[in-house]
């Protein structure tokens, strides 16, 4: 964002932005975007000590933070977290639904297991995070719910189709939760990456022909940073975005316009 637009910068002040998956990569990107921008943080995290160096970046921002047991796995903390925060806070404004991971594997050789612990992580979880949080919002008369997809859920990506599947879901559900939770002012979108620059992705990155394959996809020509997504992710939670919901985002540099 432009300098000198402190009104813009502070578009978020003393709202209460929840994120998941918040200890690294695209989660620990949206988390300072939002404290920079004003926010008060309540950071879902599977081990709440993860986020310690986090949590003293958003202090020396300025900001407000809370660390979270968050394993969205588990039901019961994700019913803890979301009543932690309600009892600090009062509300929750923002969800940014963002825990996700892939074990690639062909399809021929997906184990049960691993089947199970992307469906649990990547969509019963941001299922029933998102139902959490809904609930106090709809009492409250409404808050942005912003989904982590990727350009997986649209593209079929070799080894992926796990993951694929759950990411094309979640986009899905996307227009479901707006269609029932619109008239209850709540807005949901979904925000879709191409291949990002994150610390997991860093072992992809030095193999220089799978990352000249991957540039060769994208018309803008670079891999996407942590930055573009968090910026995407929160100009959807913005005012700005005051009419966009049940829709995706494609944060992907053009991979799917080809």
């Amino acid at each position: 964002m432009a300098k000198g637009t402190d009104k813009m910068d502070k578009d978020f002040d003393g709202a209460v932005v929840l994120v998941t998956g918040a200890g690294r990569g695209i989660g620990r990107a949206c988390a300072l975007e939002f404290a920079r921008r004003g926010a008060r943080l309540a950071l879902g995290l599977r081990d709440p000590l993860s986020g310690a160096d986090l949590a003293a970046e958003i202090e020396a921002l300025g900001g407000e933070v809370l660390a979270l047991r968050m394993d969205v796995t588990d039901m019961g903390q994700v019913s803890a977290a979301v009543a932690e925060v309600e009892a600090r806070w009062g509300r929750i404004d923002v969800l940014v639904n963002n825990v996700g991971f892939s074990r690639p594997a062909p399809a021929l050789e997906v184990a049960p297991e691993d089947f199970d612990a992307m469906v649990d992580a990547n969509l019963k979880g941001a299922f029933f995070t998102a139902q959490a949080v809904a609930r106090g919002m709809a009492r409250r008369g409404g808050g942005r719910i912003v989904n982590m997809g990727s350009q997986a859920g649209a593209v079929a990506l070799e080894n992926e189709s796990v993951y694929c599947m759950t990411k094309a879901a979640l986009s899905h559900l996307t227009k479901c939760w707006s269609v029932e939770w619109g008239p209850l002012g709540i807005s949901i979108t979904c925000v879709a990456p191409t291949f990002t620059a994150t610390e997991g992705a860093a072992v992809w990155l030095e193999d220089e022909p799978f990352k000249a394959s991957v540039l060769s996809r994208i018309p803008l020509g670079r891999i996407a940073t942590v930055e573009d997504v968090a910026r995407a992710v929160a100009f959807l939670a913005s005012p700005g975005a005051g009419m966009i919901t049940g829709t995706t985002l494609m944060v992907d540099g053009g991979w799917t316009a080809v």
